[in-house]
């Protein structure tokens, strides 16, 4: 018996890690929604995606609707405090998002949501680890079965991580804390999407990069 398709429901889909996962998912054929501001509806980027939903997150019943039918979400909003300045903060950008999507998704019926947070939110230090260790706990309180992913600094695109971790990350003990590509993080948020699982669980550190062996995707070789 085949295992019934999934059909994904992307938030944060015109970020560095949502364009990566999206343009994997589209070439995979995958079912796959990107939820799109409806300021950013009329990019060349958006213009690409063959299903949008264009609604502002604060706009629940409206969310609901798009939202109905799709098995998954990914979370992948998040902000840096460099976007503060637009008027982005933790609070509006990782834990109120969290917190619209969790409440949409359970009364759409949404089966699995997918988390995209951060290395360390287990025993979160300073302001943006709370934020991510706080938008951990909504979807832990959802009811809806998740599975949270903590990755450790990103290369890719403009992500350069410092050049100290490195050096740091080829020592044996600390080979987890090595960067982790675009395309990996993509594939591997991409993967347990798909598999619906692991359920319940958080993937950090060593069960991560277990995750990304098993997707296959090696980081690009750069000249």
């Amino acid at each position: 018996m085949e295992t019934p398709s999934r059909h994904l429901f992307v938030a944060g889909a015109t970020g560095a890690t949502g364009r990566t996962l999206m343009r994997q998912a589209l070439a995979r054929g995958v079912p796959v929604i990107a939820h799109v501001r409806p300021k950013s509806a009329g990019s060349d980027l958006a213009k690409e995606w063959p299903r949008k939903a264009v609604v502002e997150l604060s706009d629940g019943e409206t969310l609901i609707e798009m939202m109905s039918g799709y098995t998954t979400v990914l979370q992948l909003i998040g902000t840096m405090r460099k976007r503060f300045d637009a008027g982005d903060t933790y609070e509006t950008s990782d834990i109120g998002t969290t917190r619209q999507l969790v409440e949409a998704a359970k009364r759409a019926g949404v089966d699995h949501f997918v988390l995209l947070s951060s290395m360390g939110a287990g025993r979160p230090v300073g302001a943006y680890l709370k934020a991510k260790a706080e938008a951990e706990r909504l979807v832990r309180d959802s009811g809806i079965p998740w599975t949270i992913v903590r990755p450790p600094a990103f290369e890719g695109e403009y992500h350069e991580p410092p050049s100290l971790l490195r050096v740091f990350s080829r020592l044996p003990l600390l080979g987890k804390l090595r960067p982790i590509h675009l395309e990996q993080l993509a594939a591997v948020l991409l993967r347990v999407s798909e598999k619906r699982g692991p359920l319940n669980a958080v993937l950090e550190g060593d069960s991560l990069w277990a995750e990304v062996k098993a997707t296959g995707v090696k980081p690009p070789v750069t000249p």
